[in-house]
């Protein structure tokens, strides 16, 4: 059984990209499989915004990526997500990989998400229909191309996107005035869910994953010429080095009608932001506490954290942390000073400038 399981994954993984949703009509059922190129596989995304070269998390660890062990786990081959069943009837099912449940075994943050969703009965309109993973994100994704992407996010490295399936946008006032500057994700992203105190010498000495995970709020930042949802992560490194990240995030927490006008426009967070300084998370009564609500991400402003060190299996609080600078990954950049002064205005006076100066 051993020995036919090998070499049914041998075979397959050379007609894998004639197969699946995402694979043209004219490719050969003869190429070679691209896996070992995909992001799945290399890990490269992780190690990109890792490397020290670019001012990420290394520059507190002195450790390179490569003897992190990363890699270990993280999808090594086709068996991951393709055999089914149980030894010494094991198989291989392209049908095992299609399902959510697979995805979701590694995607832990999505998996936050859905369970948040469910638990309020606000699914995403997606899976609230039925959808699965494999109805947006195409073969090519998951098993590469041969291009060596750097990231989810460098272009050409996703096909996954809104406009495959809603070509016809619905005109509206909002539509009109935000068209070409925004992503559908900025207004359509209901929250997202973010990791809080990832704790780095659990995750170097115990090869576990620990953090906080805190939700009901959405960033948005620049990503490829337009306004996108983003998300922000916090690491802590020996009990008191701290590191803040920020990139562009699409979760899958959909909602079908768009964010209002003051959600993000003239609200008290962005009155914050104009002062040059915005507190994320705080320690209240002893519980770990997130701000809630729509939060842009301005050049120039600091964003405050509390940071806890994980000792003996409880969060202590590190006493007088440092307040790093935010590390910008993914293709990621803030939002420019013109573009928040339109956040600063109310509803009112944004419908009034519209009025004065349409979009073009």
């Amino acid at each position: 059984m051993k020995k036919t399981l090998v070499v049914i994954l041998l075979v397959s993984g050379l007609v894998f990209m004639g197969r699946g949703k995402g694979s043209s009509a004219g490719e050969s059922k003869n190429a070679v499989c691209p896996f070992p190129s995909s992001l799945h596989h290399t890990t490269r995304g992780m190690a990109y915004w890792y490397d020290k070269d670019r001012g990420g998390l290394e520059t507190l660890t002195n450790i390179p990526y490569s003897k992190l062990g990363c890699k270990n786990c993280h999808v090594s081959s086709c068996c991951r997500c393709h055999v089914a069943g149980k030894s010494p009837k094991a198989f291989y099912s392209a049908a095992a990989s299609r399902r959510q449940a697979m995805c979701l075994e590694c995607h832990s943050r999505e998996a936050i998400t859905r369970k948040i969703d469910k638990s309020r009965n606000q699914l995403d309109v997606h899976f609230s229909q039925g959808m699965e993973c494999v109805d947006c994100h195409t073969t090519r994704e998951m098993h590469g191309d041969g291009i060596p992407y750097v990231s989810m996010k460098q272009a050409g490295a996703m096909d996954a996107k809104c406009e495959n399936c809603h070509d016809q946008i619905p005109e509206s006032k909002s539509h009109t005035i935000h068209k070409g500057k925004l992503e559908c994700k900025s207004c359509h992203v209901r929250h997202v869910v973010s990791c809080a105190n990832c704790h780095f010498d659990s995750l170097l000495k115990e090869k576990k994953k620990r953090f906080i995970p805190v939700s009901d709020w959405v960033f948005l930042m620049n990503y490829r010429g337009k306004v996108t949802s983003a998300n922000m992560q916090t690491f802590v490194v020996e009990g008191n080095k701290t590191f803040l990240m920020l990139a562009p995030q699409f979760t899958h927490s959909v909602m079908k009608p768009g964010r209002k006008c003051e959600s993000c426009h003239g609200t008290k967070i962005a009155r914050e932001i104009k002062k040059g300084k915005l507190t994320l998370t705080w320690i209240e009564n002893g519980k770990f506490t997130n701000l809630k609500g729509v939060i842009p991400v301005v050049e120039g402003v600091r964003y405050k954290n509390a940071y806890q060190d994980y000792r003996n299996g409880e969060w202590v609080p590190t006493e007088n942390p440092s307040q790093p600078e935010p590390h910008y990954v993914g293709f990621g950049t803030p939002l420019s000073r013109s573009q928040f002064e339109k956040l600063i205005l109310s509803k009112e006076a944004l419908e009034k400038l519209s009025e004065e100066e349409p979009a073009k």
